[in-house]
């Protein structure tokens, strides 16, 4: 559980200009101790470069970043114990073995994690003596989630972690993080999938264009966008589309004869339900779709889109 009284990570104006005015201008945030904080955003929108300057990958230019306390601009041995951090690629020799990879980053730390436990978490423990050239994408990203977690880090970084990864290797991950988190760790989540983010952060913040657009929850940050629940259903028997055009949470009824899609406000499933119930028909196949974490950093940043200076254009 996250402690807002003693944060894990803080970011003050933290500030990295690449030539053309690309990068990061001017980002604050904190990460609470045993929280998952996603960073959101489009390509090329700051989100790796204000992670390596937090992990003391890239110096930033001006602001202030704390870790823990230590300042990632000159604690490079320091920040190493408490530090965990998977960057968006990895690259290996390509001889070398995925268990000597663990063993060769293991022996940088005083208590390293077992390496069999995280290859058996990271589904990783059939491929303990292969080579990193023979892994596949999502393999050679599992494997660089483990190098991230080896030392029992206090914080960890996780650039776009699960990209290349099957469905079912991707819920496994989410479980882990989880896991970590609820034993404290505090992890920083760059993402540009929104169901992860949805699934797993406790806060995310929105960037765009170097700058923070939002911050929020998930949940908070989905309930800022229009309410509109859309209903997907086949019923079983006929129905007249103007009976349930005249609802008064009902805004639109779309069909083709069989498949009905109505679209209102937060009424319409009981309306529609209750006016199907009366006519003796029943909603088979029923599907709701509902505002999410999606809808609003399609709407945030569209709204960043239209109101930004021309000269950020």
């Amino acid at each position: 559980m996250a402690n807002s009284a003693d944060p894990a990570v803080t970011v003050r104006n933290l500030r990295k200009l690449y030539p053309g005015g690309v990068g990061v201008h001017d980002i604050s945030f904190t990460v609470q101790k045993g929280e998952i904080f996603g960073l959101l955003g489009p390509n090329g929108c700051g989100k790796t470069t204000a992670v390596e300057c937090i992990g003391g990958l890239r110096r930033r230019d001006a602001g202030a970043v704390d870790v823990v306390g230590f300042d990632p601009a000159d604690s490079d041995v320091a920040l190493r114990d408490v530090l965990g951090f998977q960057p968006q690629q990895s690259l290996m020799p390509d001889k070398m073995r995925v268990a000597e990879a663990l063993s060769l980053y293991g022996a940088f730390y005083r208590d390293p994690a077992d390496p069999d436990m995280l290859l058996h978490r990271l589904g990783l423990a059939d491929h303990r003596r292969s080579y990193f050239e023979e892994l596949s994408g999502g393999q050679k990203q599992r494997l660089s989630v483990a190098l991230a977690l080896i030392g029992r880090p206090r914080v960890a970084i996780l650039d776009e972690l699960t990209t290349g990864l099957d469905p079912r290797a991707r819920r496994e991950v989410w479980a882990m993080l989880t896991e970590l988190r609820d034993d404290g760790m505090t992890l920083l989540l760059v993402s540009h999938f929104m169901d992860e983010a949805e699934h797993l952060c406790d806060r995310v913040a929105v960037i765009d264009r170097g700058r923070v657009i939002a911050l929020d929850t998930p949940e908070g940050l989905a309930s800022t966008v229009a309410t509109a629940q859309t209903l997907h259903f086949v019923p079983s028997g006929a129905v007249d589309p103007d009976m349930l055009r005249a609802l008064p949470s009902v805004s639109r009824v779309d069909t083709d004869g069989t498949r009905f899609v109505v679209v209102g406000g937060a009424e319409v499933i009981t309306d529609v339900v209750l006016a199907l119930d009366r006519e003796g028909v029943r909603a088979t196949r029923l599907r709701v779709e509902q505002s999410n974490l999606e809808d609003a950093f399609v709407t945030v940043v569209d709204e960043q889109e239209a109101t930004a200076p021309r000269a950020d254009r």
